[in-house]
């Protein structure tokens, strides 16, 4: 079985820091990395920031955009230029490739997800590399990514890939900025992303003049990854030959162990494919229902509702203190679920004036986080 890989790389990478002109010789060593890895036989995903970057460029603009309509703008201005660029140089070396623009809602709704999902297969069992770019010409701000390391991590969990390698341009995850902090201790393996608190790591959300992201950014990316079974590398973007040296079992960058896996693929679609438009809080049975015994959701263990939500949307479940345990899809709107919240099912009928479903979330559609 042939091992999946989804590499995202960052503007910093791309670009020179001092001018933002393309940073040719590292896209040529990604380019050569990348098609030497399809000829051993790998499945390459190449998730690439730098559009709005190499717009800026042609355009002569000497800080990124601010607003979201001239970002979109520019957007469409650099992202040609920045596939011509892929193209030519893999070309060079008879490696096909394809444009994948995403925006959010191609995951957030079910058909589209599955579409996404036998569209990314197909290339890949074509032997083609695809480059996937958030569409930010079209994205609206409510359903954006945000930035392509969180996008990175849900192609990542989309294709159930085996690796997904985060390139930066720092080496590897520090307990603290190296670049301000000369006593910045280096972290070669986490094996859960709640140890970096015993460790004491600062994330800040500093990235560079043209990228959008930052090391926190990073980690919420490892987060979602290793969630959904795919084990994570942060290494230097300026030297993509390393992935091929993680691959043969050299200690290089930061890796993050990936977590047990027992979703299908509806609930990695819930997990990570949705956005929660609320929240229910549970008292204790409720948590201990769900988290404990794997059982479903009932009205009487709700305790609060957060939001205005309709039947089938996506909700996190918190327990008293505010701790996400849990999300899914419910069965009832928000105002609904405010008129029957603490009562039990058989009373559902009588407060709502007509039969409703027994459970609030059914356990085939519940995720526990």
């Amino acid at each position: 079985m042939f091992q999946t890989i989804v590499v995202k790389i960052g503007t910093s990478s791309l670009t020179q820091p001092d001018t933002g002109y393309l940073a040719l010789a590292t896209i040529a060593q990604v380019v050569d990395t990348l098609s030497r890895l399809r000829r051993q036989g790998y499945q390459v995903i190449l998730v690439s920031s730098g559009a709005v970057g190499v717009g800026c460029m042609r355009l002569g603009l000497t800080e990124r955009p601010r607003t979201i309509s001239m970002k979109q703008a520019v957007a469409a201005v650099g992202q040609g230029r920045l596939m011509r660029v892929y193209d030519d140089l893999f070309t060079a070396l008879q490696q096909p490739i394809a444009q994948v623009l995403l925006t959010r809602s191609d995951l957030v709704q079910r058909s589209r997800y599955v579409n996404a999902y036998r569209t990314f297969r197909q290339l890949l069992k074509l032997g083609v590399i695809p480059i996937v770019n958030e569409n930010d010409t079209l994205a609206v701000e409510e359903l954006k990514f945000g930035d392509n390391d969180t996008l990175s991590a849900q192609v990542a969990s989309l294709v159930e890939a085996d690796w997904l390698f985060l390139l930066t341009d720092v080496d590897r995850l520090y307990s603290s900025d190296p670049r301000y902090d000369p006593n910045a201790q280096p972290i070669a393996l986490v094996n859960q992303i709640e140890d970096l608190k015993a460790l004491n790591v600062e994330v800040g959300d500093r990235g560079s003049s043209w990228g959008t992201g930052g090391m926190v950014t990073k980690i919420s990316a490892a987060r979602i990854a290793t969630n959904a079974g795919v084990r994570t590398v942060i290494t230097e973007g300026r030297s993509p030959q390393n992935i091929e040296k993680v691959l043969q079992g050299e200690s290089i960058g930061t890796v993050f162990t990936p977590q047990p896996q027992s979703f299908n693929a509806r609930k990695r679609w819930i997990a990570h494919g949705l956005i929660p438009a609320g929240k229910l809080y549970l008292d204790q049975g409720a948590v201990h229902a769900i988290c404990q015994a794997g059982r479903s959701l009932l009205a009487a263990g709700i305790t609060e509702v957060e939001g205005e939500f309709q039947t089938q949307d996506a909700v996190q479940l918190c327990d008293s203190s505010g701790q996400e345990i849990a999300r899914g899809i419910v069965n009832y709107s928000s105002g609904e679920l405010q008129k029957i919240r603490g009562h039990h099912s058989e009373a559902i009928p009588k407060i709502l004036g007509y039969e409703g479903a027994e459970t609030v979330i059914h356990r085939d559609n519940l995720v526990l986080s």
